[in-house]
């Protein structure tokens, strides 16, 4: 008597091994030839203005409104850096470079830290009047920044502030913006189970804001220091109203007083445009890991 054994159908052979599509599903895509080009030609493009900056505050003021422009560097580079440090805003370059320095520092540390604690007041705490509240922060949002000068000016004039920095800090220690994202943040990152067992271990509030809410809020306060840092660094309006651009000027008022005059050096101009703009891209290059981590710290769940 003969025995026959049964064949394996092909999908039960399958059955046991993970398929080469699952597997590519759930580790990581290779990206093909043509996804590098269009990403090649992505970053030429964004790095272009700023090669253009280079070309342009290395050369003198004919050759930059010749035509064609010129493409390469030139040789005047040192030249115009070395007029803008010693010429822009009256005292200098270093001087401006120092105070918004001051100012974008004061003014990060402040907003993300008060945005920290106002976004997990109104995302896990519970109190009277906590809508409204929140409604009338959000409020504000519509209201036009230069609605407020005039009443800003007089505030500080009456404060003695006029020309110091603190004109510049004061009004903007915390945003709407800024409590808005991180309450927005917390609400889904910061566990109310967390909180409670941290309660139940004995910490206050205190311990629970420096040991739990600040190292989930971490991603986030990345990247809105980076933004605030940014918008403080580039605000130009609020400056030039407060401070004197000849004895006291941050970067952006130093460079405006570049382009007065008979005629208009562009090559100087674009000269201080590019080492106003080192400052950014050096806080960028040490920070923007973080700041893109916490972008995409909520792309994927699980």
């Amino acid at each position: 008597m003969t025995t026959t054994t049964p064949v394996p159908d092909s999908r039960q052979r399958t059955a046991g091994r993970p398929s080469a599509r699952a597997g590519r599903a759930g580790g990581q895509h290779r990206a093909g030839p043509l996804a590098h080009i269009v990403l090649g030609l992505a970053a030429l493009a964004s790095l272009f203005p700023l090669y253009w900056t280079l070309v342009a505050a290395s050369t003198d003021s004919h050759a930059v409104v010749s035509s064609p422009p010129p493409m390469l560097p030139g040789g005047n580079l040192f030249k115009n850096l070395t007029y803008v440090w010693h010429n822009a805003g009256g005292r200098g370059m270093g001087v401006a470079l120092l105070n918004s320095t001051l100012v974008a520092g004061a003014v990060t540390v402040s907003t993300v830290t008060f945005s920290v604690l106002a976004g997990f007041a109104f995302a896990k705490l519970r109190f009277r009047g906590m809508k409204v509240l929140l409604g009338l922060v959000l409020s504000t949002l519509a209201v036009p920044a230069q609605l407020s000068v005039v009443p800003l000016f007089i505030l500080t004039k009456n404060l003695g502030l006029s020309n110091h920095l603190g004109a510049l800090i004061l009004p903007v220690l915390v945003t709407a913006f800024g409590v808005f994202f991180m309450r927005q943040f917390l609400s889904q990152a910061l566990p109310t189970e967390l909180l409670e067992a941290a309660r139940v271990d004995g910490a206050n509030s205190l311990r629970v804001i420096w040991h739990v809410v600040f190292p989930i809020a971490r991603p986030a306060m990345a990247v809105l220091g980076m933004l605030t840092f940014v918008q403080s660094w580039n605000d130009f309006l609020w400056p030039i109203i407060v401070m004197n651009g000849s004895t006291n000027p941050t970067v952006q008022v130093a460079l405006a007083g570049l382009g007065t005059g008979w005629s208009t050096d562009w090559s100087v101009i674009t000269a201080g445009a590019l080492m106003g703009t080192l400052p950014l891209l050096l806080v960028f290059a040490l920070f923007g890991r973080h700041v893109v981590g916490g972008i995409t710290q909520g792309a994927v769940k699980g």
